[in-house]
């Protein structure tokens, strides 16, 4: 297990302390519930709601190891605690891709927070890694399975 830290905006920070909360209390209180049902069922060595209420435990418990790890190693980030005017964490940056000449959006975040459909992609992504310490009006080259791309950079915020 990894121990590097894991950089989080704090909007991600309150949703998984808030997704902790909801599966120790709650989650927890359901499961047992429905093994609790199950149990009174009868036999348990035949008996599939059981089963399937303890392999639902066993994942839940695992969602909750995971976000305890996550947030153990947890530090926040702010926007403003980078330059604005080169590419790091939390900058919005808009790019023109040189090939097709289409722009798009993107903020970069942890590999955590990161969401395609949001154009919100990973620092560490090989994007993300061509964008970092970069200005506007700097290139970024990309290599993807397809050959290599080029972004240029028309503007960064935060």
């Amino acid at each position: 297990m990894s121990t590097q830290p894991i950089y989080l905006s704090k909007e991600r920070l309150a949703e998984l302390e808030a997704e902790l909360n909801e599966l120790v209390t709650k989650g927890r209180a359901e499961i047992a519930r429905k093994i609790a049902e199950a149990r009174s069922h009868g036999d348990l060595r035949e008996n599939s709601d059981y089963d399937a209420a303890k392999e639902e435990q066993g994942l839940l418990e695992l969602r909750i190891s995971k976000i305890q790890a996550t947030l153990s190693r947890a530090r926040t980030v702010e926007p403003g605690d980078y330059p604005a005017d080169k590419v790091y964490i939390l900058a919005k940056v808009k790019l023109k891709n040189k090939k097709t000449d289409t722009i798009v959006e993107y903020i970069l975040v942890s590999e955590e927070e990161a969401d395609f459909e949001k154009n919100k992609i990973a620092v560490n992504s090989p994007l993300g890694r061509a964008l970092l310490g970069k200005a506007v009006g700097d290139i970024a080259t990309v290599k993807v399975p397809a050959g290599v791309t080029e972004y240029e950079i028309l503007a960064i915020s935060r």
